[in-house]
């Protein structure tokens, strides 16, 4: 069955908000769709650079996949991967988080 999906704009705005709290600077580097905009959220760290695409499992589950790879990747790298991702589907979110721990600061079922 699948889980309810959450306006964009509420969701980027609750892990920019739990972030910040936690003390793990984050900011919000691109505006999607506020309704139904999808979301890449870039981690930094001191290894590099990761970034997660939102995504569904094949139950209708909220997942994400590292879309750069298992491995931190340079600046250019992520940068690259979010640009072909944005002329892909203009309505992204580009959320940016400090993750010393290359780890989400929200829940994430990472696949």
């Amino acid at each position: 069955m699948e889980e309810p999906k959450i306006k964009a704009e509420i969701w980027a705005s609750m892990a920019l908000r739990m972030s910040n709290s936690a003390g793990r600077p984050a900011m919000q580097l691109r505006k999607g769709d506020p309704d139904s905009g999808g979301i890449l959220c870039v981690l930094r760290s001191m290894a590099g650079v990761s970034v997660l695409a939102q995504t569904r499992d094949a139950g209708g589950r909220a997942a994400w996949i590292r879309g750069t790879g298992p491995a931190p990747v340079e600046e250019a790298v992520a940068d690259a991967y979010i640009e072909r991702q944005v002329k892909r589907d203009p309505d992204l979110w580009v959320l940016e988080f400090e993750a010393p721990d290359n780890l989400p600061p929200f829940e994430a079922r990472i696949i």
